[in-house]
């Protein structure tokens, strides 16, 4: 998903960048190509609608510096928005101990990299995080965890290699954690 939304930006960023001059009708253009390629992410249609809306209110009429390309200025300002619309500033984890957070999703979405990052983070707060692998059915992701538990230096359950249920992991991590 990430992957494919990324080289729809990318191919449109790469049409702006080439223009010497940038026009309405290339600016709503590329918008448009936008606007499909964040819907295609599943982008949810009304964040989808106003991200589009205020890069456009913001690009259309911009007066462009003379030291960089016109495409460019383009680019910089949907970073802004986009980093605007994703929440620049840190927020706190209000998570009140034993605190559990379950992630889940799709293959390759990143969940274990996104566990273990999230891990060294509670780490770095003071927290007494444990990762606990929970996917049975790829072995691969359970070593994964292990491996970056181990770089990161935070405990991790792995569960037997005959165990097929996951909410009985679950539950004895939770035991264990305790």
């Amino acid at each position: 998903m990430f992957n494919s939304l990324s080289d729809s930006l990318d191919n449109t960023f790469r049409k702006l960048r080439g223009l010497g001059h940038i026009s309405e009708k290339n600016i709503s253009d590329a918008l448009s190509e936008i606007r499909i390629a964040l819907l295609e992410a599943d982008v949810e249609f009304g964040v989808a609608k106003d991200f589009i809306a205020k890069v456009k209110e913001k690009s259309v009429g911009v007066e462009v510096l003379k030291s960089i390309k016109p495409g460019e200025q383009i680019v910089k300002i949907f970073h802004d928005e986009l980093a605007a619309l994703l929440g620049g500033d840190q927020a706190p984890l209000d998570l009140n101990p034993p605190a559990r957070i379950l992630i889940c999703g799709l293959n390759g979405a990143g969940k274990t990299t996104t566990s273990a990052k999230l891990a060294l983070r509670l780490k770095k707060e003071g927290r007494r995080p444990l990762l606990v692998a929970c996917d049975l059915y790829r072995p691969a992701a359970i070593d994964q965890l292990a491996t970056l538990a181990k770089q990161i230096d935070v405990p991790v359950y792995t569960p037997d290699a005959s165990e097929t249920d996951v909410v009985k992991v679950a539950k004895d991590a939770l035991a264990w954690a305790e």
